[in-house]
């Protein structure tokens, strides 16, 4: 595995219940600030492997990234399990919810 997808599982693995991170974040943290459609991939592909909570990674806007039903509502599901609120539209607000663990140690 490349050092970025390493880092970024990492990084994914680590967000915690309640908060989400967006896709640009993660690939910036990892080492590469234009790898965000990288994280992409790492997520669809290598998120059972991982046991990622991959619902907990939303886009730059606070937007669910899904545009298809089943799986928008899923992620939609599993954020308001943890106490997030997902608008109709699949937003949330980033300013309530993002996670940087350049701030958050725990």
């Amino acid at each position: 595995m490349q050092p970025f997808t390493v880092k970024a599982i990492k990084i994914i693995q680590n967000i915690p219940s309640g908060k989400v991170m967006t896709y640009g974040q993660i690939a910036k943290l990892a080492g590469s600030p234009r790898g965000a459609r990288q994280v992409v991939r790492i997520l669809h592909s290598l998120s059972e492997k991982h046991q990622l909570p991959w619902h907990r990674v939303v886009n730059g806007k606070g937007e669910i990234g899904f545009k298809n039903d089943l799986s928008f509502n899923l992620q939609r599901e599993l954020l308001e399990k943890e106490e997030i609120y997902v608008s109709s539209k699949g937003i949330l607000d980033l300013q309530e919810y993002l996670y940087d663990p350049l701030y958050h140690h725990s």
